[in-house]
């Protein structure tokens, strides 16, 4: 992701909106969006898939993309356990890991205000939002790619398990809009000994955070893609507050690469962490305190 990108992703979100982009899958008459901001091509793949062990019947196998070797996930055994196999690859890049999804027909960019976005209690939908008169479904393919590598989260369990007590008596604010991040946060904190509070998006967080003496907050750990107000939205509002604006910041994304230290910057926060890593927050909250 290049620098123009990043603004474009920072303006997108400080207007409140989101671009999905929305695709098929063969056997289903349903319609279904991913973030665009989280795909990076759309491709033929032609080539035959190379076979890989899996645990799981979703893993399809390897291909070979521009000389990187990435797994291809079957999206349709994920979501109704139909094979349904597809050559045209939606390639994806969240949570430290490049995947490739089979898709059966692309459709397009559709730009929503998050105001339309309606949130979802099924375990593999984030929420839907209407396209005229077709309702299409938003996929949490960051749970998708959890269960397809569960390397991830034992990782995840393998930092959690090494990180320490902080003395901070000071209180954390988390803001996401994933029930799933939420808890893994929930536990690192909870292991470090840290005083902290949950929200389900910035507007919650923000309306809390301005009726808090700033002498109370130790941080902000922040999501950036949420609905009612972004993480961007979160960070503008504080650093245009004189009196919340030295309050750290952390933004926790999915997004990888070398591109982390670049939105950071261009945010203006204090520091960049991948989705769940228990080592990363305690880099930065340990940085804080002036330990690091």
């Amino acid at each position: 992701m290049g620098i123009s990108k990043i603004e474009q992703l920072t303006s997108t979100h400080l207007r409140n909106e989101v671009h999905f982009f929305q695709f098929e899958i063969t056997g289903s008459k349903t319609r279904f969006a991913a973030n665009i901001f989280k795909i990076k091509e759309v491709i033929i793949y032609k080539d035959k898939l190379t076979d890989i062990f899996s645990p799981v019947d979703f893993v399809a196998g390897i291909a070979n993309i521009r000389g990187m070797t990435i797994p291809v996930i079957n999206l349709n055994m994920w979501l109704s356990g139909n094979s349904g196999e597809s050559n045209i690859l939606m390639v994806c890049d969240f949570l430290n890991i490049v995947v490739g999804v089979m898709i059966s027909k692309p459709i397009g960019i559709k730009t929503i205000s998050w105001d339309e976005f309606v949130r979802s209690d099924n375990k593999k939908i984030i929420g839907y939002f209407k396209d005229n008169d077709q309702i299409v479904e938003v996929l949490d393919l960051e749970k998708m790619v959890t269960e397809a590598f569960p390397f991830i989260e034992e990782s995840n369990e393998t930092e959690m398990s090494s990180v320490k007590s902080l003395d901070i008596d000071k209180t954390v604010l988390v803001a996401d809009d994933s029930k799933m991040v939420l808890k893994s946060l929930s536990r690192t904190l909870e292991k470090m000994k840290v005083t902290f509070k949950l929200f389900n998006n910035g507007e919650e967080l923000l309306n809390y955070l301005f009726q808090q003496d700033p002498k109370n907050i130790f941080a902000v750990i922040t999501d950036l893609e949420m609905p009612k107000k972004s993480g961007f939205e979160v960070i503008k509002e504080m650093k245009k507050s004189e009196k919340y604006s030295n309050i750290p910041i952390i933004v926790n994304s999915t997004m990888s690469g070398k591109s982390n230290e670049e939105m950071a910057k261009s945010l203006n926060a204090d520091g960049f962490i991948s989705k769940n890593k228990p080592k990363e927050i305690e880099f930065y909250l340990k940085k804080l305190l002036g330990c690091e």
